[in-house]
């Protein structure tokens, strides 16, 4: 993906996840990992009237080089890229968003993990979500939590594409926006659907299900 490719794809994605209400406001960032630098969204912009001319433009290093004033989360999506490309040099593209069910359940006490195994297609694509403990936005603590997560994870086998950062909202990512894009929108589906059923309390799917969801189709969990 060329450079000018990749500016209209951060437009195109914002603008889809924000008329569908993935995003509402100024809230959520997206950023993609170039050759020799990064893309990011500006702080305070919405992502629904994003102009692919204004995005911020940094450098290898993540300094500044062009387009209006990063978002602060650039330093938390650095470190996803760096830590992530251990497991799959191939993730290019952190999307951040306030996605309205994924964050509900941050706040009833989720524990270690945002949600169980409770659909195939959550652990097909999305797989394990750990939940960061609450830190202001942009904080440099929560960006360490965040790295450590991924390593840890990575290294028991079962790399990950989504944290989940307690009252702020999830962070995934993947190769391309689009790609990054659907494993939100799967992950913030199967939140929905925990709310929707949480009085019925339902059951994940057994270890031997989803042992056979990883040997057919490389399943994440």
């Amino acid at each position: 993906m060329t450079e000018n490719e990749a500016r209209e794809e951060i437009c195109r994605v914002g603008r889809s996840l924000f008329e569908r209400g993935y995003v509402h406001a100024t809230a959520g960032n997206i950023s993609v990992r170039l050759d020799d630098g990064f893309l990011i969204t500006p702080t305070d912009a919405c992502l629904g009237f994003l102009d692919p001319a204004r995005l911020a433009r940094l450098d290898a290093q993540g300094k500044q080089t062009g387009g209006d004033r990063a978002s602060k989360t650039i330093a938390l999506h650095t470190r996803i890229y760096a830590a992530a490309r251990k497991f799959d040099a191939g993730t290019a593209c952190v999307i951040h968003t306030h996605s309205t069910h994924c964050v509900a359940l941050t706040l009833q006490a989720p524990g270690d993990e945002l949600l169980l195994a409770l659909t195939p297609y959550f652990v097909m694509k999305v797989g394990h979500v750990p939940v960061i403990p609450y830190h202001r936005p942009g904080a440099p603590e929560a960006a360490e939590q965040v790295a450590q997560a991924i390593g840890r994870f990575g290294a028991a086998g079962t790399p990950i594409r989504a944290v989940m950062l307690t009252r702020l909202g999830p962070n995934v990512w993947h190769d391309t926006p689009a790609a990054a894009m659907a494993v939100l929108e799967e992950l913030e589906e199967t939140a929905r659907l925990q709310q929707l059923t949480q009085a019925a309390r339902p059951e994940p799917l057994d270890a031997d299900q989803i042992d056979e969801l990883r040997r057919t189709f490389g399943a994440r969990w």
